[in-house]
């Protein structure tokens, strides 16, 4: 399987200037009248300049290009450390591409794929320190395996099992969430506790663009700012809210909210895994310092599915995807990699063996999963018990007893 060939990558331009930072000018800021236009117009023309400049540091050739506001997040990194960042990004792409095969052979019963938005995962997640704490939607396979966690264990939730797989305090890595924006006032109520602590380290929350319309965002945002939290807000602007655009969201870019807050926000070409990288490194260290809460918003593609439940064929056409496909981020990598001299083909193929050593490893855990006890959904409700959670047990203990009865006659 050729995991570098099926996703995608963003075409935006160099910033020279304090891109996407608070008062940053951008078109369709003013006014009252709204210009309806299609995700790939709005892409065309970031491409050329004509839309809300953003921070990208790689084309989409795999040139790389110079920002003097951010290269000297990335300025020392090494050939090692670049063939690391596409490592990620092949072996978190092999993962997601599995799991989507498990649901469709039934062994999961839903799954949230990443495909088109490894490298801003990747690029936030590396830049995140141990003691960082992160709040995930239920997409961020890429960060998670950079915060450690193994690929198999995020998929007892899909496959029914349990109701996480890891214990968030092992890395610093909450667990999945489902309800749309909540994390992002769980990540401002505990940056809150960090500051209180004393602590240096940060909170990162990821949600994406139709989150962004949740109140709960619009909350934690309040929050943050008044109370001045280290805590960066993460977001994936994929363009589609499943099957809602981008301009049925919001009248203006989405990192430009932050400034009706009163704090930073910034866009960055979200398939550009080194501007990923440096614009996070950049939010987490202002949060670490005292400066406050940071949006960023990392302008990428859904490649597939909303989730394998979904259908998107149903509304966006063929020639949008394929627009962002021929900018796939891994790609973007690879040939900047083979035009610096960084990697041979000997790396690509032992990366392929890997990968696939990895597919074969998340197919037999899945169906080696063991079936849950079924009355595990009673245990730790509460700390010490509670009259009512064992009436409950008792009841349901009674009605997995009638089958048994019923078979036995």
């Amino acid at each position: 399987m050729t995991v570098e060939s099926t996703a995608a990558r963003t075409p935006r331009r160099s910033a020279g200037s304090k891109a996407g930072s608070s008062g940053t000018k951008a078109a369709g800021t003013t006014g009252t009248k709204r210009t309806t236009r299609t995700t790939a117009k709005k892409g065309a023309d970031a491409a050329n300049g004509d839309g809300p400049q953003l921070v990208q540091l790689l084309t989409p050739e795999g040139k790389r290009v110079k920002n003097a506001e951010y290269d000297g997040y990335v300025a020392g990194i090494t050939p090692e450390e670049l063939r690391g960042l596409y490592r990620d990004m092949v072996l978190t792409r092999r993962f997601d591409a599995e799991a989507t095969a498990l649901q469709r052979q039934g062994e999961l019963g839903l799954w949230a794929s990443l495909l088109g938005q490894e490298a801003a995962q990747i690029g936030s997640g590396r830049a995140t320190r141990e003691d960082d704490y992160v709040f995930p939607t239920y997409r961020e396979h890429g960060v998670a395996w950079c915060r450690g966690v193994d690929p198999t264990n995020l998929l007892g939730m899909f496959r029914g099992v349990n109701n996480g797989g890891w214990d968030p305090n092992s890395n610093n890595f909450h667990l999945y969430t489902i309800v749309i924006g909540s994390q992002a006032l769980h990540a401002t109520g505990y940056a809150m506790g960090v500051a209180k602590d004393g602590a240096d380290s940060a909170v990162i929350a990821y949600f994406g663009d139709g989150a962004s319309s949740q109140g709960d965002v619009a909350e934690a945002f309040t929050f943050s700012a008044v109370y001045n939290a280290p805590v960066v807000f993460f977001c994936q602007n994929n363009q589609w809210a499943i099957s809602e655009p981008t301009e049925k969201q919001t009248r203006v870019p989405l990192y430009q909210r932050a400034q009706g807050f009163g704090f930073p926000g910034v866009r960055v070409d979200g398939n550009d895994v080194l501007a990923c990288l440096a614009v996070t490194k950049w939010a987490l260290e202002r949060a670490r310092a005292g400066e406050g809460p940071t949006l960023v918003e990392a302008y990428t593609y859904r490649m597939g599915a909303h989730t394998t439940s979904d259908d998107p064929s149903r509304y966006r056409g063929d020639e949008e995807r394929l627009a962002w496909e021929a900018k796939d981020p891994i790609l973007r990598l690879r040939r900047h990699l083979e035009a610096s001299n960084h990697a041979d083909e000997g790396f690509f193929a032992e990366l392929e063996t890997e990968s696939e050593a990895l597919g074969r490893r998340v197919r037999e855990a899945v169906r080696a999963m063991p079936d849950p006890d079924h009355f595990a959904i009673f245990e730790n409700a509460y700390a010490d018990g509670h009259a009512l959670v064992d009436e409950e047990r008792a009841q349901f203990a009674a009605y997995q007893a009638s089958f048994t009865d019923a078979e036995g006659v």
